[in-house]
């Protein structure tokens, strides 16, 4: 097991990276789900492939973060499971999301890293972290 301590220092012979992140929203949930991720987190809405468009859900995107949210007819929120979303402004978006009726849960046990959670409109868990500097 390499020490990695929390930062990328691991290189591989693959060149990986992270194109999107995939999470589940119910049926007929875009709509509330446009104005989350797009009025209160500030993303913007990319259009899906037609062959894939008519599955439902949406794609957003902004700076080097693309989500997925799919459809999936037996719903259930991710409450541990999460995307790990790296922020430069993470005060200024704490506010933004607590002004929208948000609940913010800061957390101090990720070493190096300022970090909350927060749940989107359908339940959804997500972690916004910055690096201490």
């Amino acid at each position: 097991m390499a020490d990695q301590g929390y930062g990328p220092n691991v290189v591989s012979p693959f060149g990986y990276g992270l194109h999107h992140v995939q999470l589940a929203i119910p049926p007929g949930s875009e709509d509330a789900c446009r104005a989350f991720y797009v009025g209160v987190l500030g993303l913007t809405e990319i259009r899906k492939p037609p062959e894939l468009a008519a599955r439902g859900g949406l794609w957003v995107r902004a700076d080097t973060l693309e989500i997925h949210l799919g459809v999936e007819e037996d719903f259930r929120p991710a409450r541990k499971a999460h995307p790990g979303i790296l922020v430069t402004g993470l005060d200024d978006l704490a506010a933004r999301l607590v002004a929208a009726g948000v609940e913010v849960a800061w957390d101090a046990h990720f070493p190096g890293h300022r970090r909350f959670y927060a749940h989107d409109n359908v339940g959804n868990r997500l972690e916004f972290l910055s690096p201490e500097t």
